[in-house]
Order: C-alpha cells, then structure tokens, then sequence
C-alpha cells in the first residue's frame, strides 16, 4: 500500500509540474532588426545650387586731351543673384575625402555708369552679369554623414564685367577660386551643401584709346578683381 501511495504521489508531481510548465512563457527569439547601411563619400554626384554673389565696384576715367582734364565715373560693389549646377567625383580613405568637382554658373550682377557729357564715345553705360565656371580640388573630413571641407582651383568667365569692351557683357577672364563648406547627407543618395567661395578673375586696369570727331581719348577702366560667393546646393551622388 505504502507503494502505491508513493506512486501516486509521484504522478501526481509529474503532472504538476507539467501543468506548470505549460503555463512558462514560450522563448521567442528577437525579430531581426537590419543595421542601417555604412554612408559613404566615394562615387560620382551631380546637382544644382543658387545663392548670392559680389564683387568689388568700378572706375572709368576719360581723359579729355581738348581741356585737358579727366573725367571719372564709378560705382561701388555690386551684388546679384548667382546660379547653376555642378558635377564632381569623391574618393573616401577612413574619414578623409577627396576629389574634383566643376560647376558652371549664371550672374545677374550689374551696375551703371553715368558718363555725363561724354556719351558721345559710345561706352557702355551699364554692365550685366555674365557667367563663371570653376574647377576646383576638395579635400574634407567626414564625421559619417557630415562633411567638412576646403576646396580651391582655376576660374573663369565674367564675374568682373568691362565698361569699355564694346558690347557690355562679361569679357572672359582666368583666375583662381578658393573657400570652404559643409555637406550633409540626409538620405543615402542625397546631400545638401552650404558653401562660401571667394573669386579672383584678374581684370585689373585697362586703357582704351577710343577716337571721335579726330579726337583720340584714352579710356581707363579699373575693376575690382575679387569677388565673393555664397550658396547653397543639392547633389544626388550616384
């Protein structure tokens, strides 16, 4: 008897225990969660910009040899509207990123002379904004999707217009582009940009000997050769 007590005893535990266990929790394992992907700087992008730009004023001075005397108009710095689009390519070593990129841009900086009794040599009375184009080295410091960065190269087009160039719009000119910027990320194919560029195109001083009525007056232009820029940008980098 005493046997059988035991053995109920123990199927009774067994089957408690069984019960009990029915009644734990089911381990489940966690849903797997992707780790977001690693952003990379290096490969080809293109985009658009738009912002502000200026360059220092200029002077034109008439020299009247039937006085004689000079005659002098200027105008101070200017400032207009600056657009375009650009294309570059990024290499990425760790944190450090380097490259090339070209951008092509539209000015509407202008300004207008008033040469009072001399209007009569035909100069041009104002001046448009022209073009300027830049290819430019970079080299930044990526912290992940952050890039800060210096660029500078060659510029070249009309950002400093000539009064005395016969047509009014920009004349073309070479020089050098230098600045710096910041670029973010802010989805895995799209960054956007603010970046500051100072231009020099080396217009300098020019004198033209302009002849009316068999009377020769030289003509002197003297331009600001600097300029400064300010933008923002969009690029999709591929």
């Amino acid at each position: 008897m005493i046997k059988g007590v035991a053995l109920s005893t123990a199927f009774f535990v067994a089957a408690g225990a069984t019960a009990f266990a029915a009644d734990l929790p089911t381990a489940k394992p966690a849903p797997y969660i992707a780790p977001p992907p690693i952003f990379s700087w290096t490969g080809f992008y293109i985009g658009l910009n738009a912002g502000a730009a200026w360059n220092n004023g200029e002077s034109v001075t008439i020299f009247d040899p039937t006085i004689p005397a000079n005659f002098a108009a200027s105008n101070g710095s200017r400032v207009g509207f600056i657009g375009g689009g650009q294309i570059g390519y990024n290499f990425q070593t760790g944190p450090v990123v380097w490259g090339v990129e070209t951008d092509m841009q539209g000015l509407t900086t202008g300004q207008s002379f008033n040469y009072g009794p001399y209007g009569f040599l035909h100069l041009n009375a104002s001046t448009n904004g022209g073009w300027l184009g830049t290819t430019r080295a970079r080299l930044g410091y990526a912290l992940d999707r952050t890039l800060l960065y210096v660029t500078g190269g060659v510029a070249y087009g009309g950002f400093n217009n000539n009064p005395i160039s016969g047509s009014g719009n920009a004349t073309s000119n070479v020089g050098y582009a230098l600045g710096g910027g910041v670029e973010y990320a802010f989805a895995q194919h799209w960054t956007a940009k603010l970046e500051a560029l100072y231009v020099n195109l080396n217009t300098g001083t020019q004198t033209v000997n302009i002849t009316s009525g068999g009377v020769t007056y030289p003509v002197t232009a003297k331009s600001g050769n600097g300029g400064g820029i300010v933008r923002v940008g969009v690029n999709y980098l591929f």
